[in-house]
């Protein structure tokens, strides 16, 4: 103990001494060499005691070292001790704290006010603070806007497997060939794959048909192959959606064999009627053609399709039949896929009473009837109770949601052509949800709209229609029609694929749209589709040619001596790796066109406002509120044209180009009284302005979820 510690410990000892007894008069008291001296007379009971100093007894020290590191300070070593008479305890008074001080001289100086104010503020601060922390929090939780999940934040490509990447050499793709491809996707920067039908199957419609909805066809590979490829998928960061078929099965499916033979537990798994090999039940007309009806002699009764005759449809109005499927949807969710697409659910039920559809012509001799655009739809699509059971499937994918970061995404497929309030409904009501939104098909027409107002009148049919609050999407192709570069011609390609990744909501593109793949030639020869079967002008085998990955031997898609389907003739020039060096190719504006959808909010959540169409071109803004940034879009789908701007008052004098599919001299200043696009062009012109646009223009103007932009926080809010 070094001597000023030691010399304090026993004055407070003395003190204390003094106070309690009151029977000790000290004259002197010498303390590790410090020696106290009395500076007044009289007994401590009724006196006053000083001591005044310290009389340091050098001979304690060894040398001057030993004094500096015990604190030498003269201050340090003096002390004043007061004894008020009359009190039961004294106050002892220190000049300042020091270090090394014990436990009560500590506790005396604790409670001084010039120690305990500064104290106590700053603990009723730290509480302040922390109540304000919270209550931020919170409110940025409560204000925040929903985030946007997987399949909002992404396109959709869709891959038709047959197609796209054959791995065993047989001209077939198959799953492995899909893995191998996997990188393809992170250079697009997508992260949404929809794989058409692998479904076991006797391929009579090319997996639509399905023989068992637990396993995996082997033309495609195995059950391993497909845990395999979902395990690299989401290993990737990428969320695999599946086809669903919900409508039908295979006849070769064993509850169709069963209920042929009558089998008393599934004889109602199907759609039965009385019949005879030459009066079919009704007039029911087959998607594909003739009646959709076919007699069975085993149960001397018909049964129904919508699609092939080997495509038998299931009786839902059976619960066993509900059950089932929903078992089916169970077993791939805890595999873990990602999404369905729920295909033709408008033909999940059919009327009960089995009435004969209304003609569109009713002067038509019925017997000739032998095509779906010849009747009403009225008993045999969207019947009563068919929401009920998407709603039900809803709930099951909702179950499996619950996991962060692991949303089951739901997309229904139904052609209601000129119907738009029908498709509206799958997307549910305010209280009940269904699917995240039913595939827009309206674009798929942009072949006979292909002028600026036509355009506009495509995407305002979606957006005028759909549910407030609701997410759109966009389709342009798929596997069951031609390719948007073949019925529109390959220069508006990409002032297409501009359209699509610049509208609000989620583009899907179907394979080989990224590089502009166009139609194929087939003979009668080599049609495979069976509805070209049926009728070659209809045949779908033009839009599902392999994927043109190089300009080597089958395009690099197989190693086969021969594809399933042939390749179309442009395929050396047209293909992935050719224009991965091509900066100014359609797969490279394609890429820069997700990544800025990706990294621009306006272009992913913002307003989409209408302000030009004319015969040529299609204009519309992406804004977001409190963002000064915003984007105009000028899409050309005509011929060369000038459109002046100077009528929009929230518009710059002055925009900058930030991308053009024809020309590369980006970030040029455009004048909005002049802008000038070529035939098939598009430009995304971006600008500063504090005006909004949206505010004074709500007819004109859509948000599905409306945010603002806080730039002092850099965050969005609800507003």
């Amino acid at each position: 103990m070094d001597p000023v510690t030691s010399a304090t410990f026993y004055r407070v000892l003395f003190e204390r001494m003094i106070t309690r007894s009151q029977l000790i008069s000290a004259k002197d008291l010498e303390v590790d060499g410090c020696m106290f001296l009395d500076m007044s007379s009289g007994t401590a009971n009724g006196s006053s005691m000083e001591l005044g100093e310290c009389i340091q007894n050098t001979g304690f020290h060894e040398d001057d070292e030993t004094e500096d590191a015990v604190g030498g300070d003269e201050e340090n070593r003096t002390s004043t001790v007061k004894m008020s008479p009359g009190r039961e305890e004294d106050t002892y008074t220190q000049i300042k704290p020091y270090a090394g001080m014990p436990k009560e001289v500590l506790l005396l100086y604790s409670v001084q006010a010039r120690y305990r104010l500064p104290r106590e503020i700053l603990f009723w601060l730290t509480i302040v603070c922390t109540l304000a922390l919270v209550a931020l929090t919170i409110t940025v939780i409560v204000m925040s806007p929903r985030c946007l999940s997987w399949w909002q934040s992404s396109p959709v490509y869709q891959i038709y497997p047959r197609s796209f990447k054959d791995s065993d050499s047989d001209g077939i793709g198959d799953l492995k060939g899909i893995l191998d491809k996997l990188d393809h996707f992170q250079y697009l920067n997508i992260k949404a794959i929809w794989i058409s039908p692998f479904y076991k199957s006797p391929m009579k419609d090319f997996g639509y048909d399905v023989e068992d909805f637990r396993d995996i066809d082997p033309l495609f590979g195995s059950m391993q192959d497909f845990d395999d490829l979902l395990a690299a998928m989401h290993d990737k960061g990428l969320k695999l959606i599946m086809d669903f078929i919900p409508n039908h099965t295979s006849d070769t499916h064993q509850w169709f064999n069963l209920s042929s033979s009558g089998h008393a537990q599934y004889k109602d798994y199907y759609i039965w009627a009385n019949c005879n090999t030459t009066h079919a039940p009704n007039n029911w007309v087959s998607v594909f053609g003739n009646s959709s009806w076919t007699y069975v002699e085993e149960r001397q009764q018909c049964y129904y399709h919508q699609f092939l005759k080997e495509q038998p449809d299931l009786n839902f109005r059976n619960p066993h039949v509900r059950r089932e499927m929903t078992e089916i949807l169970r077993f791939w969710l805890e595999k873990g896929v990602d999404g369905f697409r729920m295909d033709a659910v408008k033909h999940i039920l059919e009327a009960k009473h089995l009435r004969d559809e209304p003609q569109v012509d009713p002067q038509q001799d019925p017997d000739t009837i032998d095509t779906e655009f010849e009747l009403h739809h009225d008993y045999t699509t969207t019947q009563l109770g068919l929401h009920d059971i998407l709603q039900a499937w809803r709930g099951e994918m909702d179950v499996y949601s619950r996991e962060p970061g692991r949303y089951r995404f739901m997309v229904a497929e139904s052609y209601d052509y000129e119907e738009t309030d029908k498709t509206m409904m799958y997307y549910g009501t305010p209280y009940v949800k269904e699917s995240d939104f039913p595939f827009n098909f309206y674009l798929m027409d942009l072949p006979t709209n292909l002028t600026g107002t036509g355009a506009q009148g495509l995407v305002n049919l979606w957006m005028a229609n759909m549910p407030v609050g609701k997410w759109p999407n966009w389709v342009v192709g798929n596997h069951d029609k031609p390719r948007i570069s073949s019925s529109v011609g390959q220069e508006y390609i990409k002032v297409i694929n501009m359209l699509l990744l610049t509208l609000p909501g989620t583009p899907t593109t179907y394979y080989g749209e990224e590089i502009g793949m166009m139609n194929i030639n087939v003979t009668i020869d080599e049609i495979q589709d069976p509805f070209g079967k049926f009728n070659p002008n209809a045949s779908r085998d033009p839009q599902r040619s392999p994927m043109q990955w190089s300009d080597g031997p089958n395009s690099g898609f197989s190693d086969a001596n021969h594809t399933w389907l042939p390749l179309h003739p442009h395929h050396t020039t047209v293909n992935v790796e050719a224009q991965q060096k091509d900066s100014g190719s359609v797969l490279s504006q394609y890429r820069a066109l997700s990544l800025l959808r990706q990294a621009q909010l306006p272009l992913h959540r913002g307003w989409m406002c209408y302000i030009w169409s004319d015969a040529d071109v299609f204009a519309f803004l992406r804004e977001i509120d409190g963002l000064d940034k915003a984007f105009l879009v000028v899409l050309n789908f005509g011929a060369d044209s000038v459109i002046n701007l100077s009528a929009i008052t929230e518009l710059p004098e002055q925009l900058t180009l930030h991308m053009s599919t024809k020309q590369e001299n980006y970030g040029m200043p455009v004048i909005k009284s002049s802008i000038a696009t070529a035939r098939g062009e598009g430009l995304l012109l971006e600008y500063s302005t504090h005006m909004r646009f949206n505010p004074g223009h709500a007819s004109q103007c859509f948000v599905s979820e409306k945010a603002c932009y806080l730039g002092v926080l850099d965050i969005l809010y609800k507003c």
